[in-house]
């Protein structure tokens, strides 16, 4: 690990001693995932072109949309590698939580490149069933329930936001509230990805405040001032969602509208399922709800659409679900829908931060 080989110069050279700090290989994270992102995406584009990796529109989706096939697509995989090889850069590899969101990130894009691979490439259909998507998303998540229950210092409880005692113990009740929100979040990410950066913008902001959390549940001194659950070692994961961050920012250079690239299943997949983990690992699990809030109602949104179009034989609530769609179908422009979706997720993110006080 890089800041570990100066680690033995700090003798000599005292400024070195600041790569101990958490907060300065979170920034350094940060730039470095975003640097290598801008310097690669060029080439991803052009070799994804290359090999006729382009998006698929469905026929039953907006007309504004088929303007856009065979835009590259599984770009995901850009951001998979920049964030991975910049967490290995500066995150402290002996430290489980930082292998446990690598784990669940490469084990969500394995399915996301696998689904991607059979609709792009293989031309099957719709790629993997959704019986198959959800075996393989349950496997993982599964795995990740049982890695945080081997932590000798992580106790299944629940934080309730706004109660600072109300902590309630699930044991092994967690495990099916730890398999819905990793399931849930990748799965409502996912729905999110329909329009030109609109996935990678709220993400990377979600990203950003659990870098947040992370450091704070990891401070036992700010953890006991705040009265939120101090998580030991947790805090090295702001290192991780720091690299997130700067991925998918250089991600966003090339993906803003119009899009060069799209992340595709295996870029959505796998940071829906780091973010799900993320909250678990800091305790804020209920705080997701709220953080990604935007990703909450475009789930909803499918949900309660489908839902109603079976209870009434055929009648919908939206114009089109996912919502994002709706909006576009009552006229207005793409980039307004993206941006205001943006807005929104600022506002839900700074909400949460007050929440942290509000006990």
């Amino acid at each position: 690990m890089f800041y570990h080989l100066l680690f033995p110069l700090k003798t000599y050279f005292s400024p070195l001693n600041v790569f101990r700090y958490i907060t300065f290989r979170t920034f350094s994270a940060i730039l470095t995932a975003l640097v290598l992102s801008l310097i690669i995406g060029p080439w991803c584009i052009n070799k994804l072109k290359e090999l006729q990796i382009g998006q698929f529109i469905r026929e039953d989706g907006p007309q504004s949309h088929h303007s856009k096939a065979g835009t590259p697509t599984m770009g995901g995989l850009m951001i998979i590698c920049t964030m991975l090889v910049s967490t290995f850069l500066w995150a402290d590899l002996r430290n489980p939580y930082v292998w446990l969101l690598v784990a669940v990130t490469l084990g969500f894009g394995v399915v996301g490149f696998l689904d991607d691979y059979l609709k792009v490439i293989k031309k099957h259909n719709q790629g993997l069933t959704g019986r198959q998507k959800l075996l393989g998303q349950t496997l993982i998540a599964v795995a990740a329930s049982c890695w945080l229950f081997a932590l000798p210092d992580f106790l299944p409880t629940l934080t309730i936001p706004f109660f600072e005692d109300v902590r309630p113990n699930l044991s092994y009740f967690y495990m099916p509230l730890a398999l819905l929100v990793i399931i849930g979040t990748a799965n409502a990410v996912n729905l999110t990805d329909g329009l030109d950066g609109l996935a990678i913008g709220p993400v990377t902001i979600a990203g950003a405040f659990y870098a947040i959390f992370a450091y704070l549940a990891g401070n036992a001194i700010i953890a006991r001032y705040l009265k939120i659950t101090f998580v030991p070692g947790v805090g090295e994961v702001s290192v991780f969602l720091g690299a997130l961050v700067g991925a998918g920012i250089g991600f966003l250079w090339f993906n803003a509208y119009p899009a060069q690239v799209f992340m595709g299943d295996v870029g959505a997949l796998a940071l829906g399922g780091a973010l799900g983990t993320a909250a678990l690992a800091t305790k804020q699990e209920i705080l997701l709800l709220l953080v990604g809030g935007l990703f909450v109602v475009e789930a909803l949104s499918v949900i309660l659409q489908v839902s109603f179009f079976k209870v009434t034989n055929g009648r919908r609530i939206f114009r089109m679900a996912p919502i994002h769609h709706h909006f576009e179908l009552k006229g207005w422009p793409e980039p307004k829908v993206i941006v205001r979706f943006w807005i929104i997720a600022i506002i839900l993110g700074l909400l949460s931060l007050s929440t942290l006080k509000l006990r």
